[in-house]
């Protein structure tokens, strides 16, 4: 159950951020005694990366239509990370219990994803960036709680995940109809900041 509560939560925050979910991980099995954290996060090299990249996403995701672009790059990144946590969790569980946890972890990265993506979108649609700050530093407070609950108690992590995951999903439906609004409002955004093409004389 606590590879189930490790994967569950670890999946949820790859959904927001999956390189400090890889940093955090490598952190807590480094210095932290974490035993089910795979070895290769822990190494200073995997560290120093996710570090940087951890950053340069933390700071993405304050901007407007900055983040939501990294958001739609991330789609391939997210639910990738969430998988390959579940699997190397797993260990030497044999291959039901790989496939079991990476599936767990994959989907729900996924599912994190999408409703952190879709409800940002949303919020690009108001015209102060102040909403969209407070998303993100909650965002961040999330992680790092429920990661830091990884390292106390496994299961209860993953039932905050799962709280916060539902609560997601619910904020989500909710905003729908604004979501397709910032969508439409992310493409004009990205013809606009793409290369100028050149006016005939």
């Amino acid at each position: 159950m606590e590879l189930f509560g490790l994967t569950f939560a670890s999946g949820w925050a790859s959904g927001i951020n999956a390189y400090a979910t890889v940093l955090i991980l490598g952190l807590l099995g480094r210095f932290g005694g974490l035993a089910d954290v795979p070895t290769g996060f822990q190494r200073t090299d995997v560290l120093i990366v996710m570090g940087v990249l951890a950053l340069l996403e933390l700071v993405a995701d304050k901007i407007p239509y900055v983040d939501s672009a990294w958001d739609s790059i991330s789609t391939f990144i997210r639910p990738v990370a969430g998988a390959l946590i579940g699997g190397l969790t797993a260990g030497e569980s044999g291959s039901i219990a790989t496939i079991t946890l990476a599936g767990i972890g994959g989907v729900t990265a996924l599912l994190s994803h999408i409703t952190k993506s879709g409800t940002r979108l949303a919020i690009n649609t108001s015209p102060e960036p102040v909403s969209n700050v407070a998303h993100s530093v909650a965002d961040d407070i999330g992680l790092v709680t429920v990661m830091g609950l990884v390292a106390l108690n496994p299961m209860v992590a993953a039932i905050v995940a799962a709280v916060l995951l539902v609560g997601g999903i619910a904020l989500f439906v909710h905003l729908f109809a604004t979501v397709r609004k910032g969508w439409k409002s992310l493409k004009r955004w990205l013809s606009r900041s793409g290369p100028a093409t050149d006016t005939p004389a």
